[in-house]
């Protein structure tokens, strides 16, 4: 079993390294399919309705699990952001519910997505 959950990773990095524009949704799309989550687009949508559990591995490796939002109605009117600005490819920004702070994740390091309880 963890010969296959390495295969899958080692398949998800190598099509990440080689993600080029207009194949974004594909990538986004064989990555959920491999890992059972939520499409990008999918995942920022739901993030702008309500709150998740989102489980990812840090750059150093880590494991991190984050509470987080991109909802309005749960963001501070104060720390909403002042800009459209895009954020970084591959990274996904969100509200983290717990540190009361503004925290991103690339979307190919997501492990798992719940609802929160």
């Amino acid at each position: 079993m963890m010969e296959a959950k390495v295969i899958n990773e080692e398949k998800v990095q190598t099509m990440t390294n080689t993600e080029k524009v207009g194949t974004e949704s594909l990538v986004s799309e064989t990555i959920a399919n491999l890992k059972g989550i939520p499409t990008r687009d999918q995942l920022v949508n739901q993030l702008m309705n309500e709150t998740l559990v989102v489980t990812f591995r840090k750059l150093d490796g880590d494991q991190r699990v984050m509470t987080c939002t991109k909802s309005f109605d749960i963001i501070p009117e104060d720390m909403r952001p002042k800009t459209t600005k895009e954020p970084k490819e591959g990274n996904i920004t969100v509200w983290d519910i717990n540190a009361n702070g503004w925290r991103s994740f690339r979307y190919d390091r997501v492990e798992k997505v719940e609802e929160v309880q």
